[in-house]
């Protein structure tokens, strides 16, 4: 694939970024699970954290194939720092972007554009999960206020954004139709954050449970519009799949190198490793399904730059790549043999970030659920 002059440009912006300050940090920010706070703002200052929308706001304009070439080439770095700035764009500033009023667009996505300003999508629950449609946190409307009662779990960037998009149910007669969407700045009183998650991956992402008792928010809040929550939920999933997949293409590529270098580099029985067949073929299919992977990717991220339907192709591009990624830090370690297990190794981090890809932004299983739908409509 041929990239354009401009996507040129800011792909090489993202991978000079990435090998100057992303790369000297990442296992340090692994090792301590600490937020990488003076790398964010790095990152504001970068633009890439609102890069995809209108200039009118402060973005950059991206369309969003080059938008996941940016999230791939940090990922190759530390997916834990792609996550940021796909959580931002994707789940949490997207749904702002397309179903927010003129009112709130200027007052938050702005902020995102030239402030930096992080946000967070607050969907899953302890029986939510895999079932979105399954939501009891409530929002009950008296006065001219919304009152949120409930919790969240496995909330990227809790107690770091400043703003969540959180799902509520505002009418369970009606189902998914009666799930509603709020703006809700942090902190406000009742609103809190009780624990975060010690992960075996991203470590440098924090994830945590929000908690929402008698949580007070303005009427004007809403976004979108009342009981179109579970569809702003599914739009904003089919965009964060595809830079899941960017991900996993980024971390697969990452994993890829590091395997070829060790296996030239490496020497058994008087010849480098890579000349042993077994480790040239586990090579030759390593690059062969991460090629697969990055064109199912860009394909889905292409049609929805081009604002045509594309649920069917994020959920193949995220299945798969996730898949991949997590089968090239597989055979990464491997090949490193009993080096790849230790620290000492860049692949060992890998293997550890590379599962969560096929678990968040729904499961491997999900996917094909979705996938099936999409099959089976056909006549």
């Amino acid at each position: 694939m041929k990239l354009t002059k401009e996507q040129e440009i800011i792909v090489k912006l993202a991978k000079d970024f990435s090998l100057r300050e992303v790369e000297p940090l990442a296992a340090e920010i692994d090792e301590t699970g600490e937020y990488p706070d003076e790398l964010v703002q790095k990152l504001k200052d970068t633009g890439f954290l609102g890069c995809i929308f209108p200039k009118k706001y402060g973005g950059f304009d991206t369309d969003y194939l080059t938008y996941a070439m940016i999230v791939e080439e940090v990922s190759k770095y530390d997916v834990a720092t792609s996550m940021i700035i796909s959580g931002n764009c994707s789940l949490s500033a997207g749904p702002l972007a397309k179903f927010g009023n003129e009112q709130q667009k200027e007052k938050y996505l702005t902020k995102v554009c030239n402030e930096g300003m992080i946000m967070g999508f607050a969907l899953t629950e302890p029986g939510a999960g895999s079932d979105a449609a399954g939501v009891q946190t409530t929002a009950v409307l008296d006065g001219d206020e919304w009152v949120i009662n409930g919790n969240k779990i496995f909330i990227s960037s809790a107690g770091i954004a400043d703003l969540y998009i959180v799902m509520a149910s505002t009418d369970k007669s009606k189902g998914t139709h009666g799930i509603s969407a709020f703006l809700v700045e942090y902190p406000l009183p009742g609103f809190t954050i009780p624990n975060f998650e010690n992960k075996m991956g991203i470590r440098g992402s924090h994830t945590g449970e929000l908690v929402f008792q008698n949580v007070r928010i303005p009427k004007e809040n809403l976004l979108g519009k009342l009981g179109q929550g579970f569809q702003i939920s599914m739009q904003a999933l089919d965009g964060g799949r595809i830079t899941v997949a960017a991900s996993s293409v980024g971390l697969a590529q990452r994993a890829l190198d590091e395997a070829v270098k060790y296996s030239k580099d490496r020497a058994q029985f008087g010849k480098p490793i890579s000349k042993n067949q077994g480790i040239s073929f586990m090579l030759a299919e390593m690059e062969t399904k991460l090629a697969a992977a990055r064109l199912l990717t860009y394909d889905a991220a292409a049609k929805k730059a081009a604002g045509e339907p594309h649920s069917h192709e994020a959920a193949m591009a995220k299945y798969f790549a996730s898949e991949v990624a997590n089968f090239v830090a597989d055979k990464a370690v491997q090949i490193h043999g009993g080096y790849g297990y230790t620290k000492d190794y860049v692949v060992e981090r890998l293997y550890r970030d590379a599962k969560i890809l096929e678990i968040y932004e729904g499961t491997t299983e999900i996917q094909k659920i979705v996938i099936a739908g999409h099959v089976l409509k056909r006549k």
